[in-house]
């Protein structure tokens, strides 16, 4: 289990429990687009609202199982932002084509780990109700289409399909903006930089490069066993003045 999983786990919860559906707190958390100007802080509570056991349960479910490798893959700062945008999109999306309705649920924010998940692992296999398997990159690509039939035809009752979708929107761009952003950086060191025996055998460098090949590759999941990998043979190829800060600090959660 990872810091922020934990924390938005409890946090539903408690909410759940505090909050249930008709009770004055409730009402004052959900989000009704035609009335956020009165209720400008909605966008956020709203996602700690659920209108019933069945709909916490499985959100939860894919909070809990898609949650911890991406934390564990970006770093708990960009997963903790990653959750919030994609649920401040599904807001935003639902403000804009679902106006009149009363939105709550984590579901936005949970099917943007689902993208994020799918971004860094396209083809690991998720065995729908424990027996269908289905590549990630395909269950996206599927509820994707399953929510813009749904929410164009009216189809699913009060499931909140837009904010579904807003939810994948607003992962996929938040993520982009982190690859970009992450390229910029590497287009920045420049080639002798990164060849540098000096930066090989600084102190810190030394440190860190002692740091990382004691990690024990055997104790880690295989899709992190093959980052290392990946990184230690960069190292060795380039220095490690050629990570990016996120490989830096994937390589220091392995240690921790």
């Amino acid at each position: 289990m990872t810091p922020w999983v934990l924390r938005l786990l409890i946090a539903n919860i408690v909410v759940y429990l505090l909050a249930q559906p008709g009770t004055i707190l409730y009402n004052l958390l959900m989000f009704i687009p035609a009335a956020v100007l009165q209720r400008p802080w909605t966008p956020i509570t709203y996602m700690f609202l659920h209108g019933g056991f069945m709909h916490i349960l499985f959100n939860m479910i894919g909070l809990y199982f898609f949650g911890p490798r991406l934390e564990s893959r970006v770093g708990s700062r960009d997963f903790i932002l990653l959750y919030l945008v994609s649920g401040l999109t599904g807001a935003v999306l639902s403000f804009f084509l679902e106006p009149g309705a009363a939105i709550v649920g984590a579901s936005g924010a949970v099917f943007g780990v689902l993208l994020g998940f799918a971004h860094f692992w396209p083809h690991e296999r998720i065995y729908i109700w424990g027996v269908l398997p289905v590549p990630a990159r395909m269950m996206v690509i599927g509820f994707t289409m399953l929510s813009i039939y749904s929410g164009i035809s009216g189809a699913g009752g009060a499931v909140a399909h837009f904010a579904h979708l807003g939810g994948f929107a607003g992962a996929w761009i938040y993520l982009r903006i982190r690859d970009r952003r992450a390229s910029s950086f590497r287009r920045k060191a420049t080639p002798e930089a990164a060849r540098s025996p000096i930066a090989r055998i600084s102190g810190k460098a030394a440190r860190d490069e002692k740091r990382w090949d004691e990690i024990d590759i055997a104790k880690l999941h295989e899709i992190n066993r093959d980052e290392v990998e990946r990184i230690r043979a960069k190292i060795g190829d380039r220095g490690s003045g050629s990570l990016t800060p996120e490989e830096r600090a994937f390589m220091n959660r392995m240690i921790d």
